[in-house]
């Protein structure tokens, strides 16, 4: 089905300011009259909120990898339906702070779930809807935690081992679509970084 909006979002590891820049690409396009919407994975409706709280529990230890993942994956379909196909069709411009590849990346590359079974029970979740622009904000694992501070959630607290490989994750998906996703170097500085995103943006605009 085609869509009258876009779909934009934005990936990377912990620490990578990708959520500072989705909020700036709001606001940019807020300002120029466009109309635009911001949404969070997991979350952005009441019923994957509630699933999200349960994925980033730090009591929840007992969960194991496949529960993970098809958590993050409930979450996302019913975000689907309630907002992002409704959003789209009116002809929003829907940014979203993580999407599909984060659980490849995250589930896939670091916790060792299969890709091609997360890529499938994707493509059922989301009715086989996906971005048409993807911006990954790359970060050292190191530097990305250290952004974080102490204060972190059930998935922050992996080891840097676990981190190194969902970035390494984030750059296999990039190599493959080159037409869609645009890795950005998360540390130049926030104005530098938004600049290249705004022109990104104005191109499928």
């Amino acid at each position: 089905m085609a869509y009258k909006g876009k779909f934009i979002t934005f990936e990377g590891s912990e620490g990578c300011g990708k959520s500072t820049q989705s909020k700036l690409l709001l606001d940019h396009l807020t300002a120029k009259g466009v109309a635009a919407k911001l949404i969070r994975e997991p979350g952005g409706v009441a019923i994957s909120e509630k699933v999200r709280a349960i994925l980033l529990d730090r009591k929840n230890t007992a969960m194991n990898k496949e529960c993970e993942t098809l958590l993050y994956m409930a979450a996302r379909a019913q975000l689907v339906e309630e907002v992002i196909r409704p959003e789209l069709a009116a002809g929003t411009i829907l940014v979203c702070d993580r999407f599909l590849d984060s659980t490849v990346a995250y589930q896939g590359y670091g916790c060792g779930v299969p890709v091609d079974a997360i890529k499938g029970i994707g493509l059922f979740a989301t009715k086989g809807l996906g971005p048409d622009l993807t911006f990954f904000l790359d970060l050292s694992a190191e530097e990305g935690l250290a952004r974080r501070g102490t204060e972190r959630d059930r998935i922050e607290l992996r080891s840097l081992e676990y981190h190194a490989r969902v970035r390494e994750g984030y750059h296999a998906i990039a190599r493959s679509e080159p037409g869609r996703v645009v890795v950005i170097d998360a540390r130049r500085s926030i104005a530098e970084n938004f600049e290249a995103i705004r022109g990104a943006v104005e191109k499928i605009l």
